[in-house]
């Protein structure tokens, strides 16, 4: 079996490998997922069928772990000796393909999920492009999450043209349109929330770059105008240079119409009982949650952000707003709330939407046949 590495920097993002692993391993690769040590590496390769090995990485600028970082990946690979490599997330993107060109693998490949650098500045931005172009150069395919992100990556001169790939219509693993359906909304008699409240939802990281204090400034102008709304939170604190102030954990945590719900490895439930979705984001490859609110039937209301505008056909599946801007939340989600009829055929567009274009066994068989693809190519073989 030929044998494969597929690395992510924290154990936590481990998640969105999920189905992706398998069907790798399904297709005849032996499969090792790397990432800083965690629970969630440990539990994916369980569930995902794969071997695991832990690395310790920082995701902030470290030098000195880096370089032992560094090491350690051309200690494992050259011990694993893969015939394809796949990084992502950018740590582990410069640092493997970094380690991977070092050591001649044969099939390198940069996974682009996102420019963090999008939402930084000054020296701090062009040290991050800086990365994404090493990383690139390292790699012989760069495969991008989405079509913006595609054009985003070539604008700034991050790899040649060539070099870029997209499949099919992006996402990384798509969605289990079967686990993430349409039905009743059972979790809202156990969260305390009347069947007559408007539930507005968010799942994911809680961190500044996903819009939380926006999402959380326009609640309260919500409130002030719908008193029956809800806020139910699904996700967890992330400890991350974005990460949020203790004084808006404090006012999570005590807000009297606000539910925090934390991490929890199954969602569908809790979509069931949104309303609508918000995901006011400032950078993403392509959100995944706005996969599975749609396939839940839910209508949602995203930024115009690289990635997130992918996600949502404007005014039919949902509603696409600037980031940054609590004002536009706002009135977006009083639309939504004061047009049920609306609200509704767009979660049943979205439903229709995100079965034809990203169901899960679409989007992996794309991704399974791109890299038995490359296995059977000799073109990479004496490229940098």
């Amino acid at each position: 079996m030929p044998r494969m590495v597929v690395g992510i920097t924290s154990a936590q993002s481990c998640m969105i490998l999920t189905g992706r692993l398998r069907a790798l391993r399904s297709a005849g690769l032996d499969v090792t997922l790397v990432a800083s040590p965690g629970n969630l590496l440990t539990s994916t390769g369980k569930h995902e069928g794969v071997a695991v090995h832990s690395i310790a990485m920082e995701r902030s600028s470290a030098p000195f772990a880096d370089l032992i970082a560094l090491i350690s990946l051309l200690s494992f690979l050259r011990r694993v000796r893969p015939a394809i490599t796949d990084f992502s997330t950018p740590k582990i993107g410069l640092l493997g393909n970094l380690a991977a060109c070092i050591l001649r693998v044969p099939h390198r490949v940069y996974t682009l999920r996102g420019l963090r650098m999008e939402s930084s500045r000054g020296f701090k931005r062009i040290l991050l492009l800086w990365t994404e172009r090493i990383a690139s150069l390292c790699a012989h395919v760069v495969l991008c999450n989405s079509h913006s992100l595609l054009e985003e990556a070539r604008k700034m001169h991050i790899a040649p043209v060539s070099k870029l790939h997209l499949l099919g219509d992006g996402s990384s693993n798509g969605v289990d349109t079967a686990k993430f359906c349409p039905g009743p909304a059972s979790t809202r008699k156990s969260l305390g929330i009347a069947e007559d409240a408007t539930v507005i939802g968010f799942v994911g990281r809680l961190t500044r770059d996903k819009g939380i204090p926006e999402l959380l400034t326009s609640f309260d102008q919500i409130l002030g105008k719908h008193p029956k709304s809800w806020l139910l939170l699904v996700g967890w604190f992330d400890h991350s240079e974005d990460a949020l102030s203790l004084e808006w954990r404090a006012h999570i945590g005590t807000h009297p119409r606000i539910i925090h719900i934390g991490y929890i490895s199954d969602t569908a439930p809790y979509y069931r009982s949104m309303d609508m979705l918000i995901l006011p984001t400032h950078r993403e490859g392509f959100p995944n949650v706005v996969l599975e609110a749609s396939a839940s039937g839910v209508a949602v209301i995203t930024t115009q952000t690289t990635g997130a505008r992918d996600a949502v056909i404007p005014e039919v599946t949902g509603l696409l707003i600037p980031a940054g801007v609590p004002e536009a939340i706002t009135e977006a989600a009083l639309h939504l709330i004061h047009q049920p009829t609306t609200r509704r055929s767009m979660g049943h567009a979205g439903r229709l939407w995100a079965t034809e274009h990203y169901s899960q066994q679409r989007v992996l068989s794309l991704a399974t046949s791109f890299y038995l693809g490359l296995l059977q190519s000799k073109d990479n073989k004496n490229s940098i």
